[in-house]
């Protein structure tokens, strides 16, 4: 990298990232604008095979999109212009990351990877986030940035925008709380003085359906450009961004290129996390449980179109109005989004992290709904699905290994040696948080799981 050179250095590597902001780089050196350029690389030794192949290619892959109507196009990806070998010292990402020239430090690593529980704090019971806080390592996003940004210090190398990707409603704040509390955890008060001077943290929302790419994206990739590609990645035509434009040392003219610079992210995350992702999750886990593999068979479901559908109308929809969107015309949107049978977006990928979903996603809009006096019984279609789900991997009778890194094993399966196990799973903190038994809850719920019996009684698919 040249020392003129604005950078960007993002830590996660994988599918969604190569899909979306890098790509959002890559279009603005198009236009001309090449005073940027991202670095990469992860905080944990996985993707192994990709971040070889992305070596081997000089950063260099292929973006696959389609269109529900199977209309595919092909793009070269060339923003990601040096990758950092992982080493469990972080030390090529803590160089890089205290470079003067290094004015965003930006990261991907999944809701659950925030560590955070009902109250927003640092949840202590994680093994990984415990030994970050003891100094024995660093593979979380704290434990990363704390030594990135404690070296950057030492160098006097400026201010840095820490920039969350991630679909964590208020993710610049949230991430920012948690880090701050991190800090002070482990007693480093001069870096936390030093990062609350010489940092922002901006929110972001970010949409592009993104499934982990499968060996026959590679094979589209050769016959369409001629290129053995074996860091391809695929997702669907439709992208967007939006970020709040607090940055303290520089950024992209990402607006040029699509992108949507605001004052505040709040009505279009809130209508894309409770809308979309919330969705999403509906579609996963109805799915899964009528023996569906992918996301657009489920959503061709009229029975599980309608469950989503209803939710969105019914109770969503009025704990978001009025909004600076059209929620009902978004709503449509991304049920055909949904639709798109070329993406092939698979139910396990989707069903992931329930235990971060649910308090996420989906407890925010039956909060305000039985605040508000109103029943809550579409919304709560969704929670009975996961209990549903949870009771099939409590057997072992799920077609896929599911993976869920806010999920206690042993209290997830303590649900189903209670008394009762949905009042048990009503009761529960890391789900519900200040909602955890209350009544008028469990009744919707109890309601729900009723009517998710009976959908289950359906011929099966």
């Amino acid at each position: 990298m040249t020392q003129d050179t604005l950078n960007i250095l993002h830590l996660g590597l994988g599918s969604f990232h190569r899909a979306h902001q890098a790509m959002y780089l890559n279009r603005l050196i198009e236009a001309g604008e090449t005073g940027w350029q991202l670095a990469g690389g992860n905080l944990r030794p996985d993707m192994a095979d990709t971040i070889a192949a992305l070596e081997r290619q000089h950063g260099e892959y292929t973006l696959e999109t389609v269109t529900p109507a199977g209309e595919r196009s092909y793009e070269r990806i060339r923003s990601i212009r040096r990758i950092v070998p992982w080493d469990a010292e972080l030390a090529g990402l803590i160089a890089l990351g205290a470079e003067p020239s290094t004015r965003i430090l930006s990261f991907t690593v999944t809701e659950a990877g925030y560590y955070l529980d009902e109250r927003n704090e640092l949840d202590l019971r994680y093994a990984d986030l415990a030994s970050d806080l003891a100094g024995t390592s660093r593979s979380t996003i704290y434990g990363a940035l704390a030594v990135i940004l404690a070296e950057r210090r030492r160098r006097n190398a400026g201010p840095v925008t820490l920039l969350s990707c991630d679909n964590l409603r208020a993710n610049g704040e949230r991430f920012r709380h948690g880090f701050l509390a991190f800090l002070r955890q482990r007693g480093e008060s001069e870096l936390l003085h030093w990062v609350e001077a010489n940092t922002t943290s901006p929110c972001s929302m970010v949409d592009r359906i993104t499934p982990r790419p499968t060996p026959d994206v590679a094979e589209r990739v050769k016959a369409a450009t001629g290129w053995d590609d074996g860091a391809a990645v695929m997702g669907e035509r439709f992208t967007q961004w939006v970020i709040e434009d607090r940055f303290c040392n520089g950024r992209p003219a990402w607006e040029e290129v699509g992108a949507e610079m605001v004052a505040s992210v709040h009505p279009y995350e809130e209508a894309k996390i409770r809308i979309l992702n919330a969705s999403h999750s509906c579609i996963a886990w109805a799915g899964t449980l009528v023996g569906y593999r992918y996301i657009h068979e489920g959503a061709l479901d009229p029975e599980i179109r309608r469950m989503a559908h209803d939710y969105v109308t019914d109770d969503v929809i009025p704990c978001l109005t009025p909004s600076p969107l059209d929620l009902s015309a978004y709503r449509d949107t991304v049920l055909d989004r949904f639709s798109n049978p070329h993406i092939r977006d698979t139910n396990q990928r989707v069903a992931a992290d329930g235990f971060a979903k649910i308090p996420g996603f989906i407890a925010p809009t039956i909060r305000e709904r039985l605040a508000d006096g109103h029943g809550a019984n579409s919304v709560a279609l969704l929670p009975a699905l996961f209990f549903a789900f949870l009771e099939r991997w409590h057997r072992g009778e799920l077609p896929f290994e599911y993976q869920d890194q806010g999920m206690d094993p042993d209290l997830a399966h303590g649900f189903f040696h209670a008394a009762d196990p949905l009042l048990a799973f009503c009761q529960d903190l890391t789900l519900w948080g200040p909602l955890a038994g209350d009544r008028q809850l469990a009744h919707a719920i109890f309601g729900a799981y009723a009517r998710v019996q009976h959908f289950l009684g359906r011929s099966p698919a």
